[in-house]
């Protein structure tokens, strides 16, 4: 992994897009989310099928061809400082191949913001169009619009994200002690290992800070993600690996310790990033440094320009 293209910090009054790329989001949750987005000095547009559901399936927002053309108008016109998604849920892998990535990559980069089903976009972003993106809230998910640390750690990031910035929190700890650097790739879990061998997956995490988190998963199942990332030679090489929540899943430390600690690397766990009721916002594609026994992601270099 190298450092990837860094988008520009926003400024009050940019104008920003709401898309949904995944599941459908509650209506009540997008309006309270983009008030706080407007309060924050951003003119925001949601994207004309946020609010769509599937007449098939009611988990997705749309048909895949609205959730991508949605997407793509987003990235591509030149209107827009940001693309935010407003929830995850299943549905981004439908849409990978409708996206005309030649037209992407000849875009201007902005701040992506997502996590959940959007890993499979932080993936292709960095993989497809060199483009760093935010482990971020979606404007939609409750954490965001309930929590204030939460949404300020988002602000933050956006309109700042200097090198230096200490990402950690109350409870980060080590596993693994030591220290690494590296460029910071990952997400959820499960959509880690389902995106192994498709066009839009990075096809490795060799020299990287591997971030890992996922949501309402049974032990064997994060066992059989962390085993199909181990046997593909997805993480070798790795430099270190930061975990966040696991909200809603069995015990996972046991589990972690047995499948990540003989890779050799310094481990940090509980470091706060991903589902659950409040979360703190990673720089993915960016590079920084890992101390397991401080718990903290020092970035290395400015998250956005």
């Amino acid at each position: 992994m190298v450092p990837l293209r860094r988008p520009r910090r926003l400024v009050e009054g940019d104008r920003v897009a709401v898309v949904a790329p995944a599941g459908p989001v509650p209506k009540d949750r997008l309006d309270a989310g983009c008030a706080i987005l407007r309060s924050w000095g951003l003119d925001v547009v949601v994207m004309p099928h946020v609010l769509s559901v599937h007449p098939s399936f009611e988990y997705l927002a749309g048909t895949d061809a609205e959730r991508a053309a949605d997407l793509q108008e987003a990235w591509c016109s030149p209107d827009f400082a940001a693309v935010l998604c407003a929830r995850g849920g299943y549905g981004v892998q439908r849409v990978s191949s409708l996206l005309d990535w030649g037209a992407m990559a000849a875009a201007a980069p902005k701040a992506f913001v997502g996590y959940s089903d959007i890993t499979a976009l932080h993936s292709a972003f960095a993989r497809l169009l060199g483009v760093a993106t935010i482990h971020g809230p979606m404007i939609g998910a409750e954490a965001f619009v309930t929590s204030s640390s939460t949404a300020e750690g988002l602000r933050s990031m956006l309109f700042g994200g200097a090198a230096g910035t200490v990402l950690t929190s109350p409870s980060a700890r080590a596993l693994v002690p030591g220290v690494a650097s590296g460029v910071t790739v990952g997400g959820c879990l499960a959509l880690l290992a389902a995106e192994l061998g498709t066009p839009t997956g990075l096809p490795s995490a060799a020299g990287a800070l591997v971030l890992l988190e996922d949501v309402g998963e049974k032990a064997y199942r994060l066992d059989g993600f962390l085993t199909h990332l181990l046997r593909s030679g997805w993480l070798s090489g790795a430099a270190g690996i930061a975990l966040g929540s696991w909200y809603d899943c069995e015990p996972v430390e046991a589990l972690m310790l047995d499948r990540l600690a003989p890779l050799g690397v310094p481990i940090v766990t509980d470091l706060g990033f991903g589902h659950g009721p409040s979360s703190i916002t990673v720089p993915l594609g960016v590079p920084a440094t890992l101390d397991a026994e401080a718990g903290t992601l020092t970035l290395d270099a400015d998250a956005l320009t």
